[in-house]
């Protein structure tokens, strides 16, 4: 079982707006040093085994794509530290950080910056973010040796209980963005409900 408000609360979020282009940002703790973090998540064979199947050439200037759905290229990477890609589009950049924890930990920040938001204002952060905590749940239970062997990422994000995990990560970049004051409210009530239709479908906001 999931303990779904521990790995909701683990994740900082914040959304942010400079003229038309909206940010995501989002930090979490995990159990594993920069170097092994990294691995997980740059490694195709590893990355198959919690987040999706990828293929592509994986350095400056490289393209990636992964099966069915976004694909990028590879802009900037400096091993353990950080890596950028254009990410579905050359307007969306997701840049992922690792800085040393305490002890054998690594922090993780996403920030992910949309040129062309797929909603007014920061409510186009409810498109991508509850995505990205999905993300973030995976690699946690990669990471901590919760992901039993052969688990099928893509079909472990439509179980039941991810549904609900779903369920409260919009709730809860709902209230990020409203904290962020970057849209209006009617406009993130618009948001909110197509978010959750998606993410968990037959949810009411």
């Amino acid at each position: 079982m999931i303990d779904i408000l521990e790995h909701i609360n683990a994740v900082q979020r914040e959304v942010s707006r400079t003229g038309e282009t909206v940010t995501v940002r989002m930090r979490r703790s995990y159990q594993a040093e920069p170097e092994e973090l990294w691995d997980a998540l740059t490694d195709p064979e590893r990355m198959r085994r919690w987040f999706w199947p990828v293929t592509g050439d994986f350095k400056v200037g490289g393209t990636f794509q992964l099966q069915d759905n976004a694909g990028g290229e590879v802009l900037e990477c400096e091993p353990p530290k950080r890596f950028k890609v254009t990410f579905g589009g050359p307007t969306s950049l997701l840049e992922l950080r690792l800085l040393p924890g305490a002890g054998a930990s690594t922090e993780l920040e996403l920030e992910h910056s949309m040129g062309e938001p797929p909603a007014p204002g920061g409510s186009g952060a409810l498109w991508v973010g509850p995505g990205w905590d999905g993300g973030f749940l995976a690699l946690a239970l990669y990471v901590s040796g919760d992901l039993p062997e052969g688990t099928n990422p893509v079909e472990m994000a439509d179980s039941p209980e991810v549904v609900r995990f779903n369920e409260q990560s919009v709730r809860a970049w709902i209230e990020a963005v409203r904290s962020s004051g970057t849209t209006s409210e009617e406009d993130l009530a618009e948001a909110a409900k197509i978010s959750m239709a998606q993410f968990a479908p037959c949810t009411e906001v």
